[in-house]
């Protein structure tokens, strides 16, 4: 951070669905915002206009010096979720913040950096995603070294997501819900918070590598989240209790459609992360000690579904079409 003047930060992902939080985040928090952008931002971006924008992906290198050029803070939050091939996720996660890392060293060698990895990295065997993002780790921190702030975040949610949409709508639709294993902890985070956090490690440009998530770092039983959602669609909660066989099968079937040309979300690897028994974070690896977050899990899932309606992504009671 400079000792004067406005800082400057360059984001990657800036048109993703977290991305489009940090740039409205960093823009009122008065800094001065680039972005990389393949394509015009303005539709994503919404209100969030005031942004230099250097044209190019990540597999452009010019365009990724010209991105960090003079920035302060780098904030890498591209990345790949889902993916016809397990190789893609290898090309866009790591090679992509190989190529990051070097780009800062190169035009901006007095940058900090600060990486959005996941919380699946702490469990890379788990799928090919987890895999790419701890590679994508261990990319950045041997190029970078202290000049890194690795940040995990657990599941994102909130206004905008489509990958948790389907959540919310089975509970708007008052369809069962699944309870994958009774003894399970579940972390998340809404994605106001996340850009909040982001922000913060960005001021404080400190090496190493955090954890975010809401104010219940112990996590949610399947059974607590499920109902929280229930009663964020004004259902009653109707659980079930799926086998795991059953899960396994139905990310089999959900998979093969990559043979159809489908980029699937559910798929054995991310069965793997779904039925995984443990993802509470622990006080050491938490970010900030005594951070609070602005939505529990109430506020947050409320949040998003009255966004989902007025958005038109679910049939409200009386809420229009925006």
């Amino acid at each position: 951070m400079p000792e004067s003047g406005t800082p400057r930060v360059a984001i990657t992902g800036a048109t993703g669905f977290l991305g489009r939080h940090l740039v409205r985040t960093f823009t009122q928090a008065g800094w001065r915002v680039r972005i990389l952008a393949r394509r015009d931002p303005v539709p994503a971006l919404g209100g969030s206009r005031n942004v230099e924008v250097t044209p190019g992906g990540l597999e452009d290198r010019a365009s990724l010096e010209r991105l960090c050029d003079r920035a302060h803070v780098v904030v890498h939050a591209a990345g790949l979720v889902k993916a016809r091939h397990d190789r893609d996720f290898h090309h866009a996660n790591v090679e992509g913040a190989e190529r990051l890392a070097e780009a800062i060293r190169t035009s901006s060698p007095t940058a900090h950096a600060v990486f959005v990895s996941s919380l699946a990295a702490r469990e890379p065997t788990l799928s090919a995603y987890a895999t790419s993002k701890r590679r994508g780790e261990l990319a950045m921190e041997a190029r970078l070294g202290d000049r890194l702030t690795v940040v995990r975040p657990t599941a994102i949610y909130g206004p905008g997501d489509r990958e948790t949409f389907a959540l919310f709508a089975a509970a708007s639709s008052g369809r069962p819900l699944p309870v994958l294993h009774p003894s399970a902890r579940i972390t998340l985070v809404h994605v106001e918070d996340v850009a909040r956090a982001l922000l913060g490690m960005a001021r404080a440009a400190r090496p190493g590598t955090v954890a975010v998530c809401d104010d219940r770092p112990d996590g949610y039983s399947w059974t607590e989240l499920m109902t929280a959602a229930a009663t964020a669609a004004e259902r009653e909660p109707r659980l079930f209790r799926p086998p795991e066989s059953l899960v396994r099968a139905a990310a089999i079937i959900s998979g093969a459609t990559r043979f159809l040309g489908h980029s699937p979300v559910f798929t054995p690897g991310k069965a793997n992360e779904l039925l995984h028994r443990d993802w509470s974070i622990s006080p050491e690896e938490l970010g900030v000690p005594g951070a609070r977050n602005g939505f529990s899990i109430d506020r947050g899932f409320a949040d998003t579904m009255t966004w989902a309606r007025r958005a038109g992504w679910l049939q409200g009671k009386s809420t229009p079409n925006l």
